[in-house]
């Protein structure tokens, strides 16, 4: 299987004191089993192997809970209770696909849409938009989150004008949430397990992109010093997460 990098963006959690020039060809090199000897050792028009995607997970799932009955009156004037939104508790095969359209974190600060990302030709995931400093990515040609198997989504730490989306992303601790709103109109939430930095020249692929037994989450942007020569990152931050719970919006 190809050696490959981890995903790679302009960010940082602290941003360099002075401006540096804009990167126009930003590329998350596939996330998958793979990246770190892919640069040194092949070529970029090498496709990326290992990158997790729906033809690897199995597609039994269990269908969303559905909403809780309404609440019968006792007498004919007695208003049926309000009925709270439904939740479960999260199946290990996962729920069915759908695209997510939102990410909160509240212990961060963190409410933006997402984006699709796909690969380019050099078999590379694509960057979120530079230009944009709340928004972040979703790899398509993987689980959708809540599915079963790693969901890959990245964000920038920076832009020129300053902290984007995944600014705070390192701070975040064990326990706390990170919340999922899908076009389905589930909201899945996941718990943070772990809150990891790795160097890209030695980026553990098959810990962060194997697939998984249970539906995961796998949230990335970059870290660590900036190398001016390199005009990148040296490190990318990664949260490990599992799905806690599923609600109805």
């Amino acid at each position: 299987m190809a050696s490959s990098q981890p995903p790679q963006t302009e960010q940082s959690g602290s941003k360099p004191a002075a401006p540096r020039p804009r990167r126009n060809h930003l590329f998350w090199p596939a996330a998958a089993v793979a990246l770190g000897a892919l640069l040194i050792h092949q070529s970029l028009d090498s496709p990326v192997e290992g990158l997790p995607n729906r033809t690897s997970v199995r597609t039994t799932y269990i269908p969303y809970a559905q909403s809780l009955a309404p609440t019968t009156p006792t007498t004919p004037t007695t208003p049926a209770a309000p009925t709270a939104p439904a939740v479960a508790a999260p199946d290990d095969k996962g729920l069915s696909r759908s695209v997510p359209t939102r990410i909160s974190i509240p212990d961060i600060g963190v409410n933006a849409p997402f984006t699709k990302l796909s690969l380019s030709p050099s078999g590379q995931l694509q960057a979120p938009p530079i230009d944009d400093d709340n928004l972040v990515g979703w790899f398509e040609g993987g689980v959708s989150p809540g599915e079963r198997g790693s969901s890959i989504v990245v964000g920038h730490v920076d832009t020129e004008e300053g902290p984007a989306v995944f600014a705070q992303l390192e701070t975040l601790e064990p326990g706390q949430f990170v919340d999922i709103t899908r076009t389905d109109g589930v909201v899945a939430r996941f718990k943070v397990d772990s809150v990891d930095t790795f160097s890209k020249a030695n980026f553990p692929d098959k810990k962060v992109y194997a697939d998984t037994p249970g539906p995961e989450l796998r949230l990335i942007t970059c870290g660590g010093a900036y190398d001016r020569t390199k005009k990148d990152y040296v490190d990318n931050v990664v949260v490990f997460a599992h799905l806690d719970s599923v609600t109805d919006k």
